[in-house]
């Protein structure tokens, strides 16, 4: 099981030579990726309307840009988007920015998308908020197409390419794409989308009964395409604090490997952390325990 660490809001600050020391620390200590969420305006908290949406008052760095300057003090470690809002978003520009990252990293991209669940982001983009599932399918298709072939003509619902290509072509051909959910929700047509199209996905369940069941219908999902189950990576999350206990850090690890979870990433957010080697120190010292556990 590969492990990474997951960086949400502004757990990384703003500091480029901090990012730079974080990031390559974790890089040199081994760890398998890097992972960092994605909004790019939030609006007053008044138009939240009591729902747990991003908002203005909470401040997120552009995820690509992120992860450019992250591969450009690196050598190894994944650049991971868990996730990018991949509907309110131009396709083309994306394969275009996806495409680059991955080709001047090496081959380093996983891209992690989603939906989201926030109109605001949506409205102020100038895209549909209500066709946002619909419309990633066809995205996705668009991407792998425009990822792998020199030039694509495709007719869909929202994408009409006549002979378009990108020049040059990412290193990893196509970039693999998964698919994340909302923490503690299970929307069925989501697990269906994923066991049907995606290369992995990003579950942000507890392990237990429900994460097993649910991997069960993704698998079945994927059978149902033509797909080899096996195929689907599947990588999960644990969230942990300086006061926990490491066995459970240890536990939590090896129930998810026994559940087939191929990725782990720690969290560290929400800890009060006022620097980013705060987030750094608790991750190596999970990292150790997790790699003994593990074996």
């Amino acid at each position: 099981m590969r492990l990474g660490a997951g960086f949400g809001n502004l757990d990384l600050g703003t500091d480029f030579g901090a990012i730079r020391d974080v990031v390559q620390a974790l890089d040199d200590a081994g760890l398998g990726s890097v992972s960092v969420n994605d909004h790019v305006v939030g609006g007053h908290p008044d138009r939240a309307a009591g729902r747990n949406v991003h908002t203005a008052d909470t401040p997120v760095h552009e995820p690509l840009v992120l992860l450019a300057f992250i591969a450009a003090v690196t050598r190894r470690i994944e650049l991971v988007s868990s996730v990018l809002l991949l509907p309110q978003r131009q396709t083309v520009l994306v394969a275009k920015q996806v495409a680059e990252l991955d080709l001047l990293s090496g081959g380093r991209v996983r891209l992690g998308v989603g939906i989201g669940r926030n109109w605001m982001e949506y409205e102020a983009l100038g895209e549909d908020f209500t066709t946002r599932g619909a419309r990633i399918e066809e995205q996705v298709t668009v991407l792998r197409r425009l990822w792998t072939e020199d030039l694509v003509s495709f007719e869909g619902r929202w994408h009409r390419l006549d002979r378009i290509g990108l020049n040059p072509l990412p290193r990893q051909r196509p970039v693999p794409i998964w698919m994340g959910s909302y923490v503690g929700a299970v929307v069925e047509k989501v697990i269906e989308r994923i066991g049907r199209l995606a290369d992995g996905w990003m579950p942000q369940l507890p392990p237990g009964d429900e994460l097993a069941a649910v991997l069960e219908r993704l698998r079945g999902y994927a059978r149902a395409a033509g797909r080899d189950p096996a195929s689907i990576g599947v990588e999960c999350v644990t969230r942990i604090r300086p006061g926990d206990d490491p066995a459970r850090w240890a536990d939590t690890a090896v129930a998810f490997h026994r559940l087939g979870a191929t990725h782990l990433k720690v969290h560290t957010a929400g800890n009060g952390f006022a620097r980013p080697d705060e987030h750094l120190a608790l991750m190596l010292r999970w990292k150790a325990v997790v790699d003994d556990a593990l074996g």
